[in-house]
């Protein structure tokens, strides 16, 4: 069966030969994200770091689920409010700029800190993210609501593989903790909690230079209450289905997946129908009808000499107009930067102060443990994110621009 496409018709004339080089290296690809050395072309001005900020682009999504009285009625709105995030983390780049590019690889405590203010009933909304680990890379995120007790907190990352295309395997987790209506948003044993997996992805379209992201295998996510989602995804076949399909459904832990409380079936890229145990249908999200809030930063001059904003500034100006001397030299400043700093710290025998999050012992939760095995969760995988990383809250509460707290050594440069 033939394409209506050639292969490499995305590529710009001028970069086919690097496209064909950058083709036959991940063929034998094995290893981690930031190895990858892509053709000009396919690079993106925006660092990972930032990536942690589509989990909350639907403010009023985030926060649903502590307007709901009814425990069964809160499971099915995070359910709504996760899958509502899936088209913002894993195809809002690809619509914007065409195709997926690779992004910049964070460097150790690098920081991208933002907020979401929307109306009076949703409240504030912040974000802080943060590279917690380098070798091997890992970012961890903690994203809070005050007003309605809502908080996000987990990290993530990325192995990648060639099989036939990139295979992306997510490792990591998300826990979401919300304070049901009329509980104390400061008694966590009023809270309820969320324990969320990552999908796997891969991505599509690589050989025609116009690459996007499907995902593949499953998600579950196991609440404290008892309910459990599984979201099982599949993209376009061969010879039929629509890309970015997915299947999910909603139930008790006790009572099994063979009878759901409410099933969910859709694309995550365009809209999706949430129906309940009889097949009426009560719900439906069409992304194109949802409007995203903007996350406001601080001004350039006010961040925090270690914000991907201003860290990478010269490197973002240089692949946007195209001048990857300019690239080569931004990004060396940095990176020798940091090797030195690794050297300084390895010679006096400390490791990088992080900021915001903490490495933590994971065998000390017993509630996370009894949510990992709703869900079938056995390992944390700890030795490929640098251990298992927690938002420590007291670290947060001076974390208003300007922040300035680091010297730019690790950079090199100076405030």
């Amino acid at each position: 069966m033939s394409s209506s496409k050639d292969a490499g018709s995305g590529v710009p004339a001028h970069s086919k030969g690097s496209w064909t080089s950058f083709l036959k290296s991940i063929a034998s690809f094995n290893g981690d994200l930031s190895s990858l050395t892509a053709p000009p072309f396919i690079l993106s001005s925006t660092s990972l770091t930032e990536y942690s900020a589509y989990w909350a682009e639907h403010p009023a999504l985030f926060v649903a689920a502590a307007k709901e009285a009814d425990p069964e009625k809160r499971a099915l709105a995070v359910l709504k409010w996760f899958l509502s995030t899936l088209h913002q983390q894993y195809c809002s780049r690809s619509e914007k700029l065409g195709s997926e590019k690779k992004p910049l690889n964070p460097f150790l405590g690098e920081l991208f800190l933002g907020k979401w203010d929307a109306d009076a009933d949703v409240g504030e909304t912040t974000l802080i993210s943060e590279q917690v680990s380098h070798h091997p890379p890992a970012t961890a995120y903690a994203i809070r609501n005050e007003k309605h007790g809502v908080e996000l907190q987990g990290y993530n990352a990325q192995k990648a593989s060639f099989s036939s295309t990139i295979q992306i395997k997510q490792i990591g987790h998300a826990l979401l903790t919300l304070t049901p209506p009329g509980a104390d948003k400061n008694d966590p044993s009023q809270q309820e909690r969320y324990l969320i997996t990552l999908p796997h992805l891969h991505i599509e379209s690589l050989i025609y230079g116009t690459p996007f992201v499907e995902l593949e295998k499953s998600t579950r996510i196991a609440s404290s209450t008892g309910y459990v989602a599984k979201i099982d995804y599949s993209g376009k076949g061969w010879l039929s289905g629509k890309k970015n399909t997915f299947s999910a459904v909603l139930f008790k832990e006790n009572e099994g997946e063979k009878k759901p409380l409410y099933t969910v079936d859709g694309q995550w890229s365009d809209q999706f129908v949430i129906k309940d145990s009889r097949k009426h249908e009560v719900d439906r999200f069409s992304v194109k009808d949802t409007k995203t809030t903007p996350l406001t930063l601080a001004p350039i001059d006010q961040q925090d000499l270690y914000e991907s904003r201003r860290a990478w500034g010269d490197v973002a100006a240089g692949i946007e107009r195209g001048d990857m001397d300019a690239v080569s030299v931004a990004k060396s400043k940095i990176e020798n930067a940091q090797r030195e700093l690794r050297k300084v710290e390895k010679a006096e025998g400390r490791e990088w102060d992080r900021r915001f999050f903490k490495r933590v012992n994971d065998a000390d939760d017993e509630e996370f443990w009894r949510l990992a095995r709703m869900i079938g969760v056995t390992s944390l995988e700890s030795d490929k994110t640098g251990g298992v990383w927690r938002f420590d809250p007291t670290s947060a509460a001076d974390a208003k621009p300007p922040y300035h707290k680091t010297g730019g050594e690790g950079l090199g440069i100076t405030a």
